[in-house]
């Protein structure tokens, strides 16, 4: 397999399947479609994870068929009751692309640590695999967030992997907790500077770079949220590329 070497992430703050007005069916939004054009490949691996859904079995039955179509070759990794492969990391540097699901992202990590696919994750990155996913996957790769992982009532959370050195904010423009939260965490330096993203935009990072905001909805922004020095935050909106198909 051949790779650019770049290393991609692409967080998504919702979005990243709709309806197909079929009940229980989904398809793959523009947000996917650009993430598997990261890869370079004409039939990219597409590895999916639903650790934060505790693998459950119909969110990952949907997940393949939102795929339905698509010239992707779709595999999956589940930790419950045991792996489903024998070599995990092995697995991970087989994909082109790993898209992690949205659920608990504090369960998610500590299931990942407990099977060593922290490591597993940061080797695959390393060696080119694009990484993505929504909410709980688009957290997981950053310092921190806030997540519903403890109850309804949001928490900030700094304990992810940290390939990126930020702060991320996901379902910025849908959940009304959200935003203060975040500007209330990165004010008082219990989360770094970082970005959000509203609901239909992902948040591209080449490296440890942003690179830019992509959004499959015309009303949808990111953000740079940035300590002011001053006891408070700065809040600098972002204009993504605007994807069509």
């Amino acid at each position: 397999m051949t790779r650019s070497g770049q290393s991609h992430i692409l967080a998504i703050g919702g979005g990243s399947f709709r309806p197909t007005g079929r009940y229980g069916f989904m398809e793959a939004s523009p947000l996917l479609r650009y993430g598997l054009d990261l890869t370079g490949q004409d039939r990219p691996k597409l590895g999916l994870l639903a650790t934060a859904t505790g693998d459950d079995a119909a969110w990952l039955l949907k997940m393949y068929g939102a795929f339905t179509g698509w010239d992707v070759e779709v595999s999956h990794l589940t930790v419950f009751p045991m792996p489903n492969v024998e070599d995990p990391a092995a697995w991970m540097l087989e994909q082109d692309m790993i898209y992690v699901s949205g659920g608990s992202v504090a369960n998610l990590m500590a299931l990942w640590r407990l099977h060593g696919l922290d490591e597993a994750f940061a080797e695959a990155w390393r060696a080119g695999v694009v990484l993505s996913g929504q909410s709980a996957g688009a957290l997981c790769w950053h310092v921190g967030g806030n997540t519903d992982s403890f109850g309804p009532e949001l928490r900030a959370w700094s304990d992810g992997l940290a390939l990126l050195p930020y702060s991320c904010g996901v379902h910025y423009d849908s959940e009304p907790q959200r935003r203060p939260l975040l500007h209330e965490s990165v004010a008082s330096g219990e989360l770094p500077d970082g970005y959000a993203a509203d609901e239909g935009v992902a948040l591209h990072y080449a490296g440890t770079e942003f690179i830019q905001a992509v959004s499959c909805r015309p009303e949808g922004h990111a953000y740079r949220v940035e300590h002011d020095g001053a006891g408070g935050v700065k809040e600098f909106r972002i204009e993504p590329r605007l994807l069509t198909s």
